[in-house]
């Protein structure tokens, strides 16, 4: 894999590549790997398997030492492709808190931000093109 990010690359078993990609990706690939799936209502409801997250979706944590907790996405980290949830936080030795921060592949979101006019807008040509297709 050359040094420069490349939009042809197809894939590869070995991690170190796969981080390379993530890492050298740009903004616009990067919004993209920010997804996370929905839960069952909402697949129903737009016909979309996953969106990508924004501050203000209510999420449920599906794996590790928080599974099961729900919260509302207070913070969207582009850079390190990191989210954090409100409410869930870890307690230091010295006992400040700080944010618990999570992989969008692991949450599933229970309930949309829509107070975005360009993501609302977005959904609904979505549902037309689909029931287009029907």
């Amino acid at each position: 894999m050359k040094k420069e990010f490349s939009k042809a690359w197809i894939g590869s078993r070995q991690t170190r590549k796969q981080r390379k990609y993530r890492a050298n990706a740009g903004t616009n690939t990067k919004r993209k790997l920010m997804s996370a799936n929905l839960s069952e209502e909402l697949k129903k409801k737009y016909q979309r398997k996953s969106f990508t997250v924004r501050t203000g979706d209510k999420v449920k944590v599906m794996a590790g030492e928080f599974k099961g907790k729900e919260g509302k996405l207070s913070l969207v980290d582009m850079r390190k492709m990191k989210v954090a949830i409100e409410g869930i936080q870890l307690t230091k030795k010295d006992g400040t808190k700080i944010n618990s921060m999570f992989d969008s592949s692991k949450l599933q979101i229970q309930e949309l931000n829509l107070t975005d006019k360009k993501r609302e807008e977005s959904l609904k040509n979505k549902n037309k093109t689909a029931e287009v297709k029907k």
